[in-house]
């Protein structure tokens, strides 16, 4: 186990002193790692003493975690943030003190995580060669980064880059503040990494550095000291904390499909190289290109190849001749004469989303709350097939249960190895068994049961 997590810290080179502290332990008689990242404000001596009291707080309290874990670390967060007003107000020197932090309370056995985050530290995730940032900066720059605004490297040299939003001992009763402390679990599977960073590391190491470094490097701590090298290389502004946390569980094992020898292969007769035409098989791929037909081995295609081209010209022209027609309205009356536009709009919001997953070219959509209104009922799943997806919304949509529809309100295939929901609430399902399987992360997403409601409250 002792292999499994690693934490570093470093002043950089322009601070004389370290303001950072961090956790990178196994929880005594458990299977729980913790792994945190704060970082100090406030002072030359009062972020170090924040900071400090940060630390000792989370440590007192996650000792035994047990219950609901969500819950359990933002209440540890609340109460360091008030040990730490406790503190300001005792000490009038460090008044001004406060600290932000980045938190994971790993559970290796059951391949997961929980986080909670408040402030400019960071939470990465690194999955099948891809670094992913869960956390959002509380910043002005985070939040213009995050919206796409600006661009990281844009982010990284801007003048309020360190300016933040909410951090420990800003404020009191933080735990009943809804939002104040960012919280979230995910699916931790074997061979994933996490990064918890201050921000000394984030400001000056982009994400393509940071993950070339992790992919790089065969352990923790040569992980962990070139990251600290990386950013001393390019400035090291301020100072530098690293914690890392692997899964080395043993993957599940999949028995594969034993494959057909060669040598069992019934050998066909080849076509000649003057008569070979390619077939294209329908389906996704190639939906749109005609099918070919290919001639029969061993026949004569000389004369019959030029006659099939020209047909299968002629049939081309005449599907665009009459697209041609049919779009500019001079075919006739009726459904089919209406514009591609009309079409589309005449589909139901959940026919719609369905749609633009099949056809989407990449593997992140982020949905327009312009185009997808709440709630988006749902009647049957909506298929996921790709390997890999981010789905997004910009601002929260409701994915509702139609009325009378039982089932999950998305089906996950299982060549899915990672499907990441972020803002969306799911209102009214019985069934979502497959947004919490190994592989789906959830971020900020709710789950609302309106069951219980009488039929006059109902929506």
């Amino acid at each position: 186990m002792d292999k499994n997590y690693f934490g570093i810290t470093d002043t950089g080179k322009v601070r004389s002193n370290n303001e950072d502290t961090f956790i990178a332990e196994k929880i005594t008689d458990t299977d729980f790692v913790l792994a945190c990242v704060i970082d100090g404000v406030g002072g030359y001596s009062g972020g170090e003493v924040a900071a400090s009291i940060a630390r000792q707080t989370l440590l007192r309290l996650l000792d035994k975690p047990e219950g609901d874990l969500s819950l359990l670390i933002q209440a540890a967060l609340a109460e360091a943030n008030d040990q730490i007003i406790i503190g300001r107000q005792q000490n009038k020197e460090h008044e001004d003190m406060a600290c932000v932090l980045t938190l994971a309370l790993v559970d290796i056995k059951n391949n997961q995580f929980y986080y909670a985050h408040v402030g400019d530290t960071r939470l990465y995730l690194l999955r099948d060669g891809s670094l992913i940032k869960i956390s959002k900066d509380q910043s002005f720059v985070g939040f213009m980064e995050d919206s796409g605004r600006l661009t990281e490297e844009q982010a990284m040299r801007h003048p309020k880059r360190n300016e933040i939003n909410k951090a420990l001992g800003f404020a009191g009763n933080i735990g009943w503040q809804e939002d104040y402390i960012e919280t979230g679990h995910s699916p931790f599977l074997p061979g994933d990494l996490i990064l918890l960073c201050s921000d000394g590391l984030s400001d000056m190491v982009n994400k393509q550095e940071l993950t070339a470094i992790l992919l790089k490097e065969p352990d923790l701590k040569l992980q962990g000291i070139e990251l600290i090298n990386a950013a001393n290389r390019n400035g090291g502004l301020d100072n530098i904390t690293a914690v890392l946390v692997k899964n080395t569980n043993v993957p599940f094992a999949h028995e594969a499909t034993k494959p057909v020898s060669k040598h069992n292969k019934k050998k066909t007769p080849q076509a000649t190289p003057a008569a070979s035409v390619p077939v294209v098989q329908p389906g996704i791929e190639n939906a749109d290109q005609p099918a070919v037909i290919a001639p029969v081995a061993g026949g004569k295609t000389k004369g019959i190849l030029p006659w099939l081209l020209f047909v299968a010209v002629i049939i081309l022209l005449s599907g665009a001749y009459f697209h041609w027609k049919q779009s500019s309205g001079s075919l006739g009356n009726g459904s089919a004469n209406l514009p591609d536009s009309t079409l589309t709009s005449q589909k139901t919001q959940e026919e719609r989303l369905q749609d633009t997953l099949n056809k989407l070219r990449g593997n992140i959509l982020i949905l327009d709350d312009s185009l997808f209104k709440s709630p988006v009922l749902i009647s049957k799943p909506i298929q996921i097939t790709r390997d890999s997806l981010y789905l997004k919304a910009e601002s929260n949509i409701v994915f509702k249960s139609d009325s009378g529809y039982t089932g999950q309100p998305f089906f996950i295939a299982p060549a899915n190895k990672s499907s990441l929901f972020e803002n969306f609430t799911f209102e009214n399902f019985k069934e979502v068994n497959a947004l919490q399987k190994k592989g789906v992360l959830l971020k900020d997403v709710k789950f609302l049961k309106t069951d219980s409601l009488t039929p006059a409250a109902k929506p």
